[in-house]
C-alpha cells in the first residue's frame, strides 16, 4: 500500500476521468459518422423543390439520378427523395 492514501485516490480519479473522456469522444465520433451516413435533413440545407438562380439538383455534383430523367433521385449529402429540379445551399456545379 502506498504511504499516501490521498495520492492513490487522485490517481484512481484521474484514470476514471480519462476513461470517461475517451468514451465520450468515441461516442461523438460514432454519432457524427451515423449522421453523415444518414444524410443531412433537407431543412438544414434549405432544400426546395424548385430551381434557384438557374441552378437545380440535376446539375449538381452531389446529384444521384433516379430511374428516369424526371423521376426523383437522391443526393450524396441530403437524406430523402430529391427532385431533379430542386435546389439547396450545398449546390455545386458538376465538373
Amino acid at each position: 500500500m502506498s504511504e499516501n492514501p490521498k495520492f492513490d485516490g487522485r490517481r484512481a480519479l484521474l484514470k476514471k476521468a480519462a476513461g470517461i473522456s475517451a468514451a465520450i469522444a468515441a461516442a461523438g465520433v460514432v454519432t457524427t459518422q451515423q449522421a453523415k451516413a444518414a444524410g443531412m435533413a433537407p431543412s438544414a440545407v434549405q432544400y426546395q423543390a424548385t430551381p434557384k438562380d438557374g441552378h437545380q439538383c440535376d446539375g449538381c455534383a452531389l446529384w444521384i439520378p433516379g430511374p428516369t430523367p424526371k423521376a426523383k433521385g437522391k443526393c450524396k449529402a441530403v437524406s430523402g427523395p430529391i427532385d431533379p429540379t430542386g435546389w439547396c445551399t450545398l449546390w455545386s456545379p458538376k465538373s
